[in-house]
């Protein structure tokens, strides 16, 4: 779920403006974050880890330490966390089992897909459509660099 987010929050970071006025690729718009914002943002994954960690991990017995250290919960299945707004959830198991099997594809691709948009940023440092562009004007024959002015800056 995580690496889908991230995925379509490459597209959305760098396409709609933001309040912040943070700009560019999505591997450099984190570190623009205002303090008090990146703060806000650290606690609210924080809480939410913390509150999926209390829902499905079984409390540490510390005088017994070795029998509830990392022990899931009995009725607790990996990622079910109970929220689901719009009732997407299967109420029968050979739906909850063909939905979990796709969303299990799904994530993959995303962490294929993240990667691979990651690892673009990372070597030309051009946001996704900024690259898109600049191959789109290669394969149509235009030279995607007559208009860089001649002084050496990627354009």
């Amino acid at each position: 779920r995580v690496a889908m987010l991230a995925t379509v929050g490459y597209f959305v970071a760098e396409q709609v403006p933001s309040p912040f006025g943070i700009t560019g690729p999505a591997n450099d718009q984190l570190q623009q974050m205002p303090a008090v914002a990146f703060v806000m943002l650290s606690s609210t994954i924080a809480a939410v880890e913390i509150r999926r960690a209390q829902i499905g991990w079984v409390e540490p017995d510390l005088g017994d330490w070795t029998k509830t250290l990392w022990k899931l919960r009995d009725n607790y299945y990996p990622g079910d966390v109970g929220f689901d707004p719009l009732g997407l959830k299967p109420t029968d198991a050979a739906g909850f089992a063909s939905m979990q099997t796709r969303e299990l594809q799904n994530g993959r691709l995303a962490m294929i897909g993240w990667a691979g948009m990651c690892a673009q940023e990372l070597v030309n440092h051009r946001t996704i459509m900024e690259t898109i562009d600049f191959y789109n004007k290669i394969y149509s024959g235009v030279n995607p660099y007559e208009n860089c002015g001649g002084d050496g800056i990627i354009c």
